[in-house]
């Protein structure tokens, strides 16, 4: 595991790497570029490339940590990506169980596998499952988040790239919000992001504002009218001594 400057969480932990992508927010993927340059540097967890790789000797990396933390799962892959099976998936899952003093956070594109899972394995309340919708082409995956069968759910509206107007969040408790950032990286605006504000404090669901993005991510910022938004769902009485 390692520690991260991803806004949202403290750690990432990658038993999955490599990806495929399959909607427009992929376009301009960090973790493919990342994993691009870690295989040049030679870093044998990236000997395929960004080819989707099983790493089993980090599977119960987590239970070696002790203190608890809380933990993005598969930062550079998706744990539900087609090529990992649900029993490499269950797997996974029964150590994060194990490991029920964390709070991980499961983080996918493809929420129908999510649904499916959730109908087939138990997930564990220290898990938070969440999908990515970065425009309104992808909004079934909200649908399907809310038929998972799980304690707290979230979205990642990052890279927002386009409007996401009166979206219903019945049943979620968490939104996170940014902008594409890096080479290429796609212009927010303002009213996209105050809109699913707004939309957050309608269904009383806890905002996240990560970054405004852009080639400059650190000089653009996360403040939003004058105001840094960090809400995330409760977290146990151990995160906050």
């Amino acid at each position: 595991m390692n520690k991260t400057s991803i806004e949202w969480t403290e750690n990432t932990w990658n038993p999955i790497t490599g990806c495929t992508q399959i909607s427009a927010g992929c376009k301009n993927c960090y973790a493919k570029r990342m994993a691009k340059r870690l295989t040049a540097m030679g870093n044998p967890r990236y000997l395929n490339g960004f080819s989707v790789t099983i790493h089993r000797d980090l599977f119960e990396a987590p239970l070696q940590k002790k203190k608890p933390q809380i933990i993005f799962v598969c930062s550079m892959s998706d744990l539900f990506h087609e090529e990992v099976s649900f029993e490499v998936i269950e797997e996974i899952f029964d150590n994060m169980k194990k490991a029920n003093w964390h709070i991980f956070q499961v983080l996918t594109k493809r929420a129908k596998r999510l649904k499916e899972f959730s109908a087939l394995y138990k997930i564990p309340d220290n898990v938070w499952v969440g999908t990515s919708i970065e425009n309104k082409d992808v909004i079934s995956r909200l649908d399907c988040l809310k038929l998972t069968i799980a304690k707290t759910k979230f979205l990642s509206c990052e890279p927002l790239i386009g409007p996401l107007d009166n979206i219903d969040l019945s049943g979620i408790d968490w939104v996170v919000v940014g902008g594409e950032s890096g080479p290429g990286s796609r212009p927010i605006e303002k009213s996209w992001v105050t809109h699913i504000k707004n939309q957050c404090e309608l269904y009383d669901v806890n905002f996240f504002f990560k970054q405004w993005g852009g080639f400059n991510k650190k000089k653009n910022g996360r403040e939003l009218e004058g105001k840094i938004y960090s809400q995330m769902p409760e977290l146990p009485s151990a995160f906050t001594k």
